[in-house]
């Protein structure tokens, strides 16, 4: 009798042990959902890295439109920061495009021209650099599309010539960043017959857009930007604070190797 008391016993401790062991089993070995990492989301992006990334989007989109690779990707660096901006990085704009009265995609707020400017939200990068084409497809920048898809300087001062940016260095700008990193190897030319058909394409498409145009609502004004004068005790950590910019883009705005600064050097502040 004890000795089957006894194994009872020994029956349900082992149950027990069993038991317990089967409960604490998924502890163990369920893997923990993982963060979700967009890649749209690091700030620390460097021009190489950038360039890198979205290289083959601009060549796409210049084999399309004619646009230069080289003017799309130094545009992106320019606008962006490397990627690096918060439209960039929360909205993947690329661009700095604002909404308007025919955008029915997600929107965000940022100050701008305005305190709560509403920009456009792309669902990828990809978009940004399609849409940003779109943009140029008209009116006023008809002309650019008459030069070489490989002229990457006519475009540069193009863009200036048709108000795209308020600032008489912008085209420097590009043009500093188009030869620093070597992007006019990106870009393509094209034969006679090429060029024939690209351009009756794209004027064709411009020519059907005007009327859809309006002088109110272009959905990006033209880039202007600031200048300041570096006084004593600047420095560019303290610049970039004053102007909402960071280290990177003062640096890619002004063309500068290092963080060393001269007094009464002229600093773009603005893009």
């Amino acid at each position: 009798m004890r000795f089957t008391f006894l194994g009872i016993l020994i029956l349900i401790l082992a149950l027990m042990s069993c038991s317990s062991r089967k409960q604490a089993l998924p502890n163990s070995t369920t893997r923990k959902p993982e963060k979700t990492i967009d890649n749209s989301f690091v700030r620390n992006s460097s021009a190489t890295s950038y360039i890198e990334k979205y290289k083959t989007i601009a060549v796409s989109e210049m084999n399309t439109y004619g646009i230069p690779a080289s003017i799309t990707l130094a545009q992106g660096l320019l606008e962006s920061g490397n990627g690096n901006s918060s439209l960039a990085v929360e909205a993947n704009n690329h661009f700095g495009i604002k909404c308007n009265s025919d955008w029915k995609g997600k929107t965000i707020l940022r100050d701008d021209d305005q305190k709560d400017d509403c920009f456009r939200v792309y669902s990828s990068p990809e978009d940004s650099f399609h849409d940003h084409s779109e943009f140029l497809k008209r009116k006023r920048y008809a002309f650019l599309f008459e030069l070489d898809k490989n002229d990457y300087v006519g475009w540069a001062n193009g863009l200036k010539q048709a108000g795209y940016a308020t600032n008489p260095k912008y085209p420097d700008l590009l043009i500093s960043l188009i030869d620093r990193y070597g992007l006019s190897k990106y870009d393509r030319k094209e034969s006679p017959t090429e060029k024939i058909k690209r351009e009756d394409k794209v004027l064709d498409q411009i020519t059907t857009n005007i009327p859809e145009e309006k002088k109110d609502d272009v959905g990006k004004p033209p880039v202007a930007m600031k200048i300041y004068e570096v006084k004593k005790s600047d420095t560019l950590y303290s610049i970039s604070k004053r102007f909402g910019l960071t280290v990177d883009e003062l640096k890619i705005l002004n063309n500068l190797q290092n963080t060393d600064l001269k007094l009464g050097a002229l600093l773009l502040v603005s893009k």
